[in-house]
């Protein structure tokens, strides 16, 4: 608490005041927290002033509160990237974040439990954000925004959490997820000039090359980066008491299908929907689970007793593969070529009869995107509803291009995106069957646009070759097993 208190006096977060009588002060709390690593060892013990932000007042209190973050997908972008390049992928992180950011509203707080200085009906009236207030991460990423700005970085357009420096003298990317900064580029003197000049302007933790991030263990090696969540897997298992169960090789039955359930057969809605959060956050670096947790994530309504035993399911093919991840292999130099899959049943779900869209993209040799989800509409034919999963996947495949064109500054390179339907293959690069097609909604003609401009390149593939079918449907363990190594799903670790 004393170390919490000395980081907001350093940044003379506040001011003692009086209260004006048509202002509001709003109260503060102590929260604590025990860090630990991947290993379950902890770091450090930490405590926190926050503020009651549920007391706020929108147009009193605050306004904007938005503030762009690097998700998960971009951040397997980068990692991507610096696999091909041989980079190095360094980890930094700002203490007491949030302290940093300037505050624009006229904000008074109550002296914080513990702490009291002067008479007890003064208050505080801050000059900086407190953790807890809603426009809190919105100040700390603007100023953030500002110090990269004046060392020569630039915005992305194409995702506002990643910046970059492309110059002759160095090339750096930074990506941002609140308070932790991801460094990659080609030189690591370059890497360690940034770092130095970050520290002068905030406190910093120097946490060297990135080895834990969001819940994802990163290793890097000669022969490439692999990502995984191991630990994380192993917490799912004990939060739902199957650690010590029997395992399996697949993570669904061949051809299953599943139904909404019997009131008579419900089963604990709050548990069911736990389990699949948490299933959902490990299909992050597991993308053989995709298609699986998306379909039981569609009876989280009203769950039956079917589908948890589909869930249970799940969780004995993760206790098999606990040490699985996703491997990208080292290059020697950048390579930004996409290839893309798409694929998709038909009429597979048996309530609403619509259709799974599959979407794989790889950079190289390396997975960087995934996607397995239900289609919006009912196709009327397998055609179609490949036609519709191409589409998703042609937006995808643009903005994956024009975002890796933008990190390296070259040129934005045409997505290859490969589909086994041939139908639907005529139907996106000409507008045939044109009495069978002209009841699809506009924007899934968007595929066409794309390919009349030179964005993207629809090719065959056999079914035999089709890696995104892993995502459309349940597989027999032969398939499945042969798919998931295609996709460079490997055991990187072993329990």
């Amino acid at each position: 608490m004393q170390a919490e208190m000395k980081s907001i006096e350093d940044n003379r977060t506040w001011e003692v005041s009086d209260l004006p009588r048509d202002q509001k002060a709003i109260g503060l709390k102590w929260i604590f927290k025990v860090k630990k690593d991947p290993g379950g060892n902890v770091v450090k013990h930490k405590a926190r002033l926050v503020a009651k932000g549920y007391a706020q007042r929108q147009g009193v209190d605050f306004d904007e509160v938005f503030a762009p973050v690097a998700g998960i997908e971009t951040v397997r972008v980068l990692l991507a990237l610096a696999a091909q390049g041989g980079w190095e992928v360094h980890h930094m992180d700002v203490k007491s974040a949030f302290l940093n950011g300037d505050l624009t509203e006229t904000v008074y707080v109550q002296q914080p439990p513990g702490f009291i200085v002067g008479k007890g009906d003064k208050v505080l009236k801050l000059k900086k954000a407190l953790y807890g207030f809603g426009q809190a991460p919105r100040a700390w990423n603007s100023k953030l925004d500002k110090e990269l700005v004046a060392l020569g970085f630039e915005k992305s357009k194409l995702e506002h959490a990643v910046y970059k420096k492309n110059s002759k003298d160095s090339s750096l990317i930074v990506g941002v997820f609140v308070d932790d900064l991801i460094i990659s580029g080609p030189s690591f003197s370059d890497i360690k000039r940034f770092k130095e000049e970050m520290k002068k302007k905030f406190s910093m933790s120097d946490l060297g090359l990135l080895s834990y991030y969001l819940g994802i263990e990163v290793k890097q090696e000669e022969g490439g980066v692999i990502l995984s969540q191991c630990s994380y897997a192993i917490k799912i298992l004990e939060s739902a008491g199957m650690l010590n169960c029997n395992s399996c090789d697949t993570p669904m039955e061949p051809r299953q299908k599943l139904r909404k359930g019997k009131e008579e057969e419900a089963v604990d809605p709050t548990a069911y929907r736990s389990i699949i959060g948490s299933l959902r956050y490990l299909v992050n670096t597991r993308p053989d689970l995709a298609y699986s947790v998306g379909v039981v994530s569609r009876h989280m309504e009203a769950p039956g007793k079917e589908h948890w035993a589909a869930v249970k399911h799940i969780l004995r093919y993760v206790k098999g593969t606990i040490g699985y991840g996703c491997k990208y292999e080292r290059g020697t130099r950048l390579k930004p070529i996409l290839l893309g899959y798409s694929d998709s049943d038909f009429a597979g779900d048996l309530e609403d009869r619509k259709s799974t869209t599959g979407v794989v993209y790889f950079l190289g040799k390396s997975l960087v995107t995934w996607a397995s989800q239900k289609q919006k509409i009912v196709a009327l034919s397998s055609c179609e509803a490949d036609y519709v999963a191409a589409a998703a996947a042609a937006c995808q495949g643009v903005w994956l291009s024009r975002l890796i064109a933008d990190l390296l500054a070259t040129k934005e390179m045409p997505v290859k995106l490969l589909m086994d339907n041939m139908s639907a293959i005529a139907l996106s690069k000409n507008p045939v069957h044109h009495d069978r097609s002209k009841h699809i909604d506009t924007k899934y003609h968007f595929i066409r646009d794309c390919i009349e401009e030179g964005k993207v390149k629809v090719d065959h593939v056999g079914t035999a070759a089709q890696l995104a079918d892993i995502f459309t449907k349940s597989l027999g363990r032969v398939r499945f097993v042969e798919l998931r190594g295609a996709l460079g799903v490997v055991q990187v670790q072993q329990i």
